[in-house]
């Protein structure tokens, strides 16, 4: 359900962008698509630290995303440092897991 949703803000990016600027198309597509996620997740969980925890993240991945794709010719490049960082961060969040014991 949250990939078809996540799949959803594109198809609703499209969409709208026809009709309207594509900040205004942004912004509905991606407060549409997070806060249908986080209250899929709230009530999927029954607790409110890990949905606000993915609203979190998917924020901040859409507005990398949107930055990146605002600024065109350092496209590649930001994207490409700011994918580092974030495999960085995850190598070093997840280092301690005990991936034996599950």
């Amino acid at each position: 359900m949250i990939g078809i949703a996540l799949t959803m803000f594109y198809t609703l990016l499209v969409s709208i962008s026809e009709h309207s600027n594509f900040l205004k198309a942004y912004l509905i597509a991606g407060i549409s698509v997070i806060t249908l996620i986080t209250l899929y997740s709230k009530s999927i969980l029954k607790t409110y630290k890990f949905p606000l925890f993915i609203c979190v993240s998917l924020t901040t991945l859409y507005t990398f995303i949107y930055v990146i794709i605002q600024l065109e010719n350092y496209a590649l490049l930001v994207g490409s440092i700011g994918l580092f960082i974030i495999l960085a961060s995850v190598m070093y969040t997840s280092r301690k897991i005990d991936w034996n014991n599950g």
